[in-house]
């Protein structure tokens, strides 16, 4: 099993770094397995089959969802963008120019 999260010496890295790359990892799994099901569902012709596809794919949002939120608990600043650009109306981009501003007020 290949541990490719790590560009530095696991080793050297704290326990609290290292379950960061690990739920990193996890995040980045979850939303591929959410577009390989996107892609699946989307040529899928058999109507149960495809049932079951979307509701593991609601699965991987959950799952995808608990990462997030791990990570944003343990990353403040993170937490602070996110609250300021997700759920937001308007432009996207000016939100976001407004999360970087939130970050130093």
């Amino acid at each position: 099993m290949g541990f490719d999260q790590y560009h530095e010496p696991p080793g050297e890295l704290s326990a609290a770094t290292r379950t960061f790359a690990r739920m990193i990892t996890s995040l980045t799994e979850e939303a591929e397995a959410i577009g390989w099901y996107e892609q699946r569902i989307s040529v899928e012709k058999d109507k149960e089959a495809k049932k079951i596809m979307t509701q593991t794919q609601q699965e991987e949002f959950i799952h995808f969802a608990m990462d997030l939120e791990f990570l944003l608990r343990k990353k403040p600043k993170w937490n602070t963008i996110m609250k300021n650009i997700l759920f937001k109306t308007g432009d996207i981009v000016e939100n976001v120019e407004k999360a970087e501003k939130a970050l130093y007020d």
